[in-house]
């Protein structure tokens, strides 16, 4: 299979470091161009399940302005101008959670839009968590944080409790990598 390929590209808006809208003219594997396809750029993000050494994982409940009512959610943030994903979910582990872990596995780096661009969330397993510091996040929103069995995990995750797909997905390649490892 081919890919496509940009022609040109146009910002149409530059709103922050979080946002910024383009136009792009795109010539499909067949010859055909179109014009005038929507780009959206939004910075890259990091997804953290940390796992303590006696098997709990520690995640929040919040509430965050896209989403209705109270979502589980792992630790997690957006990426600095040059920051390698490994040192922006150590940074953000310790920031949120106050926590440090002694190994980190990549579970994965997934584009979170197929046709639009928007993002690309690195995802982690972090274990041996153990708390280092006093958490200093910050986040807009109140947070909950939880300590929870990986059985309460695991049926959160069923029931739908992670609203957000990539919050899912990184729980769920979280629990799936731990039953690998044994």
């Amino acid at each position: 299979m081919s890919s496509w390929k940009t022609l040109s590209r146009r910002i149409l808006l530059s709103h922050s470091k979080y946002l910024t809208v383009e136009e792009h003219s795109v010539e499909l594997p067949d010859g055909r161009v179109i014009d005038n396809w929507p780009w959206i750029i939004t910075p890259d993000f990091v997804n953290v399940v940390p796992v303590t050494s006696d098997n709990h994982f520690l995640l929040f409940r919040q509430e965050k302005y896209a989403i209705d009512g109270l979502s589980l959610a792992p630790v997690g943030g957006y990426l600095e101008a040059g920051e390698e994903p490994l040192h922006a979910a150590q940074r953000e582990l310790l920031e949120e959670m106050g926590c440090a872990a002694d190994e980190w596995v990549h579970l994965g780096s997934f584009k979170a839009g197929a046709n639009r661009g928007i993002a690309t969330g690195h995802l982690y397993l972090a274990l041996g968590a153990q708390r280092v510091a006093e958490p200093d996040s910050d986040d807009l929103e109140e947070q909950e944080r939880l300590c929870l069995s990986e059985r309460e995990v695991e049926d959160a995750l069923l029931n739908k409790e992670f609203k957000l797909v990539p919050w899912a997905a990184n729980v769920g390649l979280a629990l799936l990598a731990l039953r690998r490892r044994r």
